[in-house]
């Protein structure tokens, strides 16, 4: 059963820069499995290409008004120029893909304290909630089966869109590419959902889906500012994007592609998910 959840803290001391990147966001989910399982922590770190976790960008919540709680904006912050300053609340989220990692990690929820800080570099922060279901203010929480995503999905719907909220990028052959072909995007998803779901998507197929509207430019992510040596920077696109699926295709083909359009929470779209990026929501179709 895949979960996103969604940690809400607030920093005691200062997080510089530099510590709200991929690598030490993922250092710190690595540290904190560690604490309660050092043999799955080991097993995580190990991965080396289908990661059963993905992570996002450290996040702050916008100001909010005393008639409505903050509502998170569609494109998330990828990169942060300025020190996060202490008691500023922030969010971060975690998605988890294999059916057995949530009850290997019981007691890290279990036995959260909100007095116990966690730490992010020299900053320390203090988890005061973990969301795992649907907010109306927080679209980033969730929680289903793999057997409910495609018993729910529709074997009728031909429009298929996403948020990328941070940079979607793929890998082809030596390089890098950033631009989300239907090909591209459904493909990262079927293998994850391949890897993690053991149920069989009867008639996938890519070839009868073609993009129909685009609103996306490129970002680029540096993953960790202090890396000396080898490129630590990704391009990768952010925006909306829908596809239609057309011509004479099978109900099998279309609840398949609708499955993995509302898995794309939980799994994330392209390379380096556990580093902050791929982040996608399927959203309404833009109106024609």
């Amino acid at each position: 059963m895949p979960y996103s959840l969604v940690f809400n803290f607030i920093p005691e001391t200062l997080i510089p820069p530099d510590y709200a990147t991929g690598r030490h966001l993922n250092a710190l989910f690595i540290t904190a499995v560690n604490a309660v399982d050092p043999e799955l922590a080991s097993y995580l770190h190990e991965q080396k290409i289908t990661k059963s976790f993905t992570i996002s960008p450290l996040q702050k919540l916008p100001p909010s008004r005393r008639d409505a709680p903050p509502r998170i904006a569609p494109i998330l912050q990828i990169q942060h120029r300025r020190p996060i300053p202490p008691q500023t609340p922030c969010w971060w989220r975690i998605s988890l893909l294999d059916d057995q990692l949530f009850g290997r990690l019981s007691q890290l929820w279990l036995n959260l304290n909100p007095r116990q800080p966690w730490h992010l570099g020299a900053a320390n922060l203090h988890i005061t909630s973990i969301l795992g279901t649907p907010q109306s203010t927080q679209p980033w929480a969730n929680a289903c089966s793999y057997a409910d995503l495609y018993e729910t999905a529709s074997d009728s719907n031909r429009r298929l869109s996403f948020q990328l909220a941070t940079p979607v990028a793929f890998r082809q052959q030596k390089y890098d590419s950033s631009l989300p072909t239907p090909d591209s995007v459904f493909r990262s998803l079927h293998n994850s959902w391949k890897q993690y779901s053991g149920i069989e998507l009867n008639g996938f197929s890519t070839d009868n889906i073609f993009p129909s509207y685009f609103d996306i430019n490129t970002e680029i992510l540096d993953l960790d500012f202090r890396k000396k040596g080898k490129s630590s920077k990704f391009i990768g696109a952010v925006g909306s994007i829908d596809f239609r699926i057309l011509g004479d295709v099978e109900p099998d083909t279309i609840k398949a592609l609708n499955t993995l359009s509302q898995y794309a929470l939980y799994c994330g779209i392209g390379r380096k998910t556990t580093m902050g990026m791929g982040m996608a929501l399927a959203r309404s179709p833009r109106r024609s």
